[in-house]
């Protein structure tokens, strides 16, 4: 990076930065301009202009000659190999967050900037003040946030002294989406094109300015899409600075830590914390998309909950989705390989198809059923295992029996149109004398809940 000013009256340098004389500058020029009634010209790079400035170092004044020619940038180092981030990886696999987000900055300097989404991803800013380094943070702002998110932004550069580097969505795209499908199209036809606009593209504006990025992905949030999220990967979806692909770094510092010990961490180091958390929100994105999340349920449940589990990522993240899991997550595909079954228990009873089907065929049985309609694969069925087993014990011997029926790829069409599944999981509740059985409509998937529910009907 190329940095010189020169003047009449004296010639102001940076050790850190080359020299050139003013022979050597060319008026007008890209990232060149000149200050007349001081008769100084600054040159910066092609290269160093594509960059923002270091938005996360301490508030500075509107004073621009002064403010760059104290500011001395991290070194970049070269760009790695892609094969030597894989080794990386697996060297930092056991690495603490602080450990990982200080290579990070250390390898990437001014390059490299945390994706921050104002929820507990703000120990990502933490461990960064830890290092002692400059770091740079950046946040979506979609236009749809809850008003406790813009406080707490607005609380998190107080408290750090920063200023956070916001992207916002393209007017005339947002303007074209909601004249043409209005304000809530996502509750009808799903989420991903306002997440593409509002989200998505933003983000990859964003990401061409740097080579790397860090985000605060961790491998227990999503079981179905981050279990195997690494420490450090090159990112396989977006582009960086350099452009094509392997031109970006994607770092995830808290990937192999637990959202127990991100929440001890937090609370030991008295960070700003979003009050939307003491209301019973854990992951937080857009008002409209994001609610609470109860008893029994996932944290990611919280998150468009009226689609099904495959649905849960926004396209931040899409590189977590694989190409051979799609068909199952989309219910395509029987997947019976490739996930250990749940709900194991000596007082559940697996129903098959034809199982089932006789159950809804009679009109006079001699004990009610509960059954709970389900995928393996899917992290809010799982969330909920230890509830329903827990009710098959409570119930067994009362004259209620607890089943369960695998209702995803080959059964999914007939379970959809037959037994009222909407998303995974569906429970429903066959009386003795009742051929229609009854849906149970509440999100509160605990043992007590789903016992009310059961003492209620049988």
């Amino acid at each position: 990076m190329a940095f010189a000013v020169t003047s009449s009256s004296a010639a102001i340098s940076v050790s850190s930065f080359s020299r050139s004389s003013s022979s050597d500058l060319k008026v007008p020029q890209i990232c060149s301009f000149r200050l007349a009634d001081r008769h100084a010209t600054v040159n910066l790079s092609q290269k160093r202009c594509a960059v923002k400035p270091v938005n996360a170092e301490p508030k500075r004044n509107d004073s621009l000659l002064p403010q760059a020619a104290s500011i001395s940038a991290p070194e970049v180092s070269e760009k790695v190999e892609v094969e030597d981030f894989e080794k990386l990886a697996k060297e930092l696999d056991s690495a603490s967050p602080l450990e990982i987000m200080d290579k990070a900055l250390e390898k990437f300097g001014n390059d490299v900037a945390i994706a921050f989404s104002g929820a507990e991803d703000v120990a990502l800013i933490e461990y960064a003040k830890l290092t002692g380094r400059p770091f740079r943070v950046f946040s979506l702002d979609t236009g749809r946030l809850n008003p406790e998110t813009y406080r707490f932004f607005d609380e998190v550069e107080k408290h750090y002294g920063i200023r956070i580097e916001y992207m916002f969505p393209d007017a005339v795209e947002v303007q074209a989406l909601v004249r043409s499908k209005g304000l809530f199209s996502f509750y009808v036809d799903g989420h991903q094109e306002c997440c593409r606009v509002r989200k998505v593209r933003p983000l990859r504006r964003a990401l061409k300015g740097l080579r790397a990025w860090i985000t605060g992905q961790r491998k227990d949030q999503s079981p179905g899409t981050r279990s195997e999220v690494p420490v450090v990967q090159v990112d396989p979806v977006f582009e960086g600075l350099d452009g094509g692909v392997g031109s970006l770094v994607k770092w995830n510092p808290v990937a192999n830590v637990d959202g127990i010990d991100i929440w001890n961490f937090l609370l030991a180091m008295n960070v700003p914390i979003n009050s939307l958390h003491s209301q019973g929100f854990v992951s937080i994105g857009c008002e409209p998309c994001t609610r609470p999340v109860l008893p029994g349920q996932h944290e990611r449940e919280g998150r468009w909950w009226w689609e099904d589990a495959k649905a849960k990522e926004c396209g931040l993240h899409k590189g977590n989705l694989k190409q051979h899991s799609a068909a199952q997550l989309n219910g395509n595909g029987n997947g019976a390989a490739a996930h250990t079954d749940i709900f194991n228990s000596q007082n559940l009873v697996t129903l098959s198809r034809a199982g089932i089907e006789n159950l809804t065929r009679l009109q006079n049985r001699k004990e009610p059923w509960i059954v709970v309609l389900y995928a393996p694969w899917c992290p809010y069925c799982q969330a909920m295992e230890e509830s329903y087993v827990a009710l098959a014990e409570k119930l067994a011997g009362s004259g209620v029996k607890v089943a369960k029926f695998r209702a995803d790829g080959e059964q999914k069409e007939y379970a959809q149109k037959e037994l009222q599944l909407g998303s995974f999981p569906t429970i429903l509740f066959f009386p003795k004398h009742s051929a229609k059985p009854i849906k149970y409509a509440s999100e509160r998937r605990d043992v007590d809940s789903l016992m009310a529910f059961v003492n209620a009907l049988r």
